[in-house]
């Protein structure tokens, strides 16, 4: 979940970060604690640790200010008291780490959640120095890319995932795209859970789907953009990518948490497709008020590894986010980094949508750079899968020109059955 915070600058040669910090004690010297733990310190003065040394590569306090409490029971093991919130910044020499993603998540994310000292703590957001982007130039595609792969020059592109999420083999997949292609779908992703199992091969999904998607481009002159999940090791994940681009495809997707950033980075240094980023997983990082991150903060580290769209939940989702922290992170998503390095992917909407979230979705964000994800809000019509595409470009037409739902379903019957199935 997101939690508004001042955004941190980066200085020169130095990493910041700003958290949301649970105490019962002095917080000044718990900032101090949690500084000297993810720097310099440990629990008790060590030979070598010099004043000159303190100076060169300890973590500095930077901020440190009380916020409203939000009341809730502290971390398992936190030490006792009347607990107090605050946000908190802290910095680092850039020489402490270097430009490394796995080691700025040591330095971000380590031990400083265990300390007892602390009963709350979420990173909210981070920022780091121009070495870190010569290291790590991001997104190949980002928007712009996506746009002209996909052959879609404006407004949202309408997409899906293949449902049943498991269960289908190669060939039945392939049947789902040719009706989702017949349609007029512009993107099409593999279910999280389906990358490479015995019972739907990753080689032969793909050449089964593409040669669906090649027929129907040939036959209509669209392109459906495909991100095929290719999760797994990096030797695997490398040669499935080669094997996606080699047949013409436009798009692989990989699992964030199952891969890491060292296996994005991997990839993006490899890959010349555009990298669909699924966040499975994210619940367990994100969902509590005052500890793990900020979907702000956690969003940058990759956009920093180079992917090309991030998902974001949906408005009115299936799951437990609220649709102001939903916003806030396709917002996220857009907004440059830094002048010089604007980062800026695609966010993708999904998680029970359907032609009901069209217009608020784009109400909200206020951008149609975005990619729609409905996995069932499509597959489930009433008159199948390639009414249920039409149904949902239609609520997106009519969301862009400003025409009411219900007065756009009056003149569509596949809408209108749409709006009867899902509202």
């Amino acid at each position: 979940m997101n939690v508004a915070a001042e955004a941190p600058a980066a200085g020169p040669g130095r990493i910041r970060a700003t958290y949301l910090l649970r105490t019962a004690g002095d917080a000044d010297k718990v900032a101090a604690i949690v500084a000297g733990e993810q720097s310099s310190g440990t629990f008790l003065p060590v030979p070598g640790e010099s004043e000159a040394l303190k100076q060169r590569s300890a973590a500095r306090v930077e901020r440190l200010a009380p916020v409203e409490d939000g009341g809730l029971p502290p971390l398992p093991g936190a030490s006792p008291g009347a607990l107090a919130s605050y946000e908190m910044e802290l910095s680092w020499p850039f020489a402490n780490l270097g430009a490394s993603l796995p080691n700025l998540l040591a330095a971000l994310a380590g031990n400083l959640y265990e300390l007892r000292d602390v009963a709350g703590l979420k990173l909210l957001d981070f920022a780091v120095p121009a070495e870190f982007y010569a290291a790590y130039p991001g997104p190949a595609f980002g928007v712009a890319g996506t746009r002209r792969l996909a052959g879609v020059a404006e407004g949202p592109l309408i997409g899906t995932i293949v449902k049943p999420s498991v269960g289908l083999d190669p060939a039945e997949t392939a049947a789902v795209v040719d009706q989702l292609c017949e349609g007029g779908i512009d993107f099409v992703k593999d279910d999280e859970l389906q990358a490479d199992g015995p019972g739907c091969p990753f080689d032969e999904r793909v050449k089964r789907v593409l040669d669906v998607v090649r027929r129907h481009e040939a036959r209509t002159g669209r392109t459906v953009m495909v991100a095929f999940n290719l999760t797994g090791e990096i030797d695997e994940m490398l040669r499935r990518h080669d094997l996606v681009a080699e047949l013409g495809g436009s798009c692989v997707m990989v699992s964030l948490n199952g891969v890491g950033p060292a296996g994005v980075t991997a990839l993006r240094r490899h890959a010349r497709l555009p990298i669909h980023a699924h966040r499975n997983g994210w619940g367990y990082l994100g969902r509590s008020v005052d500890n793990g991150f900020s979907y702000v903060a956690w969003q940058k580290i990759w956009r920093l590894a180079g992917v090309d769209h991030m998902h974001v939940n949906g408005i009115a989702n299936k799951f437990w986010e609220p649709d102001d922290s939903v916003v806030a992170s396709a917002r996220a998503c857009l907004t440059p980094m830094t002048k010089s390095h604007r980062n800026v992917v695609m966010p993708v909407f999904s998680s029970g949508q359907t032609v009901m979230q069209a217009e608020p979705t784009l109400a909200r964000l206020d951008s149609s750079d975005f990619i729609f994800c409905a996995g069932g809000g499509i597959v489930a019509h009433p008159r199948g899968i390639a009414a249920g595409v039409r149904s949902l470009r239609q609520a997106f037409d009519a969301a862009s020109a400003g025409i009411p739902l219900g007065e756009a379903a009056k003149r569509s019957p596949e809408l209108a059955e749409a709006v009867e199935k899902f509202s």
